[in-house]
């Protein structure tokens, strides 16, 4: 963000505040819409944002954490929060995706099923196509899930960047696109209930075994760890509605 540029942030109305962080998602996300928020473009300082939002810094945080685990933000340590740049896989706004699941009444187990078949030929094409580097990746985020068993939300937040990074490394920016379309309404979904979760232990060892088959350069393997974890995910998230 240049000096010369002002963006001006609006106070979300008390009565829609609410203590969750959906209306600064729904905030920032519209202002990337209409343009007054640009790829490339620094949010203000945390304890800035939160007061221009009229908002406390922890829901900011969230929400932040939020549009950062589905590649729309990107926090850098020691320089802030960026609007991530248009560049590599097109992103595609689950909004219509959104509309349509709400007007057709799309079942959370047609939306996994789509899920599964996206990511199990992802998974088997990253097997084939993973950069060292996107190896790499994935390493860093099953060690941010084991390090965060105990920080439901922040797991979510790992789970979320390693399905990215996979599907990155799949090489095809639309089934990549599409991938990130729907995974992000069902994020935006667990995010609410993730914290009853009780298997994340289990869940950061599937991401391994994820991990591992596309290391091992095994497509089969790679599908058919993609295909049980995404089962046990809809086991999980279910329970959690539940409870």
């Amino acid at each position: 963000m240049t000096e010369a540029k002002v963006i001006m942030f609006k106070t979300i109305d008390a009565e829609r505040r609410g203590t969750t962080s959906e209306e600064v998602v729904s905030q920032l996300r519209e202002m990337i819409h209409k343009g007054e928020l640009r790829p490339g473009d620094r949010l203000p300082p945390e304890r800035d944002l939160a007061k221009l939002l009229g908002v406390s810094r922890p829901t900011l945080r969230a929400g932040i954490s939020s549009l950062a685990a589905v590649g729309v933000l990107q926090p850098r340590r020691g320089a802030g929060t960026f609007v991530v740049e248009a560049e590599g896989s097109p992103a595609l706004d689950s909004s219509p995706l959104r509309l349509m699941a709400s007007l057709q009444r799309f079942t959370p187990a047609e939306m996994f099923e789509a899920r599964r078949s996206l990511e199990m030929a992802i998974a088997g094409l990253a097997a084939e196509r993973a950069t060292g580097d996107q190896m790499a990746s994935m390493s860093e985020e099953v060690t941010g899930m084991f390090a965060s068993l105990d920080e439901p939300e922040q797991f979510l937040v790992h789970d979320m960047r390693f399905h990215q990074t996979v599907a990155a490394a799949s090489g095809n920016r639309i089934l990549t696109a599409l991938m990130n379309m729907v995974a992000t309404i069902l994020f935006e979904v667990r995010n609410k209930t993730v914290k009853r979760a009780r298997d994340l232990k289990e869940s950061a060892e599937m991401h391994r075994s994820i991990y591992r088959a596309i290391r091992d350069r095994n497509p089969d393997a790679a599908r058919d760890a993609m295909r049980d974890h995404l089962m046990l995910a809809q086991r999980a998230q279910e329970e959690e509605e539940r409870t």
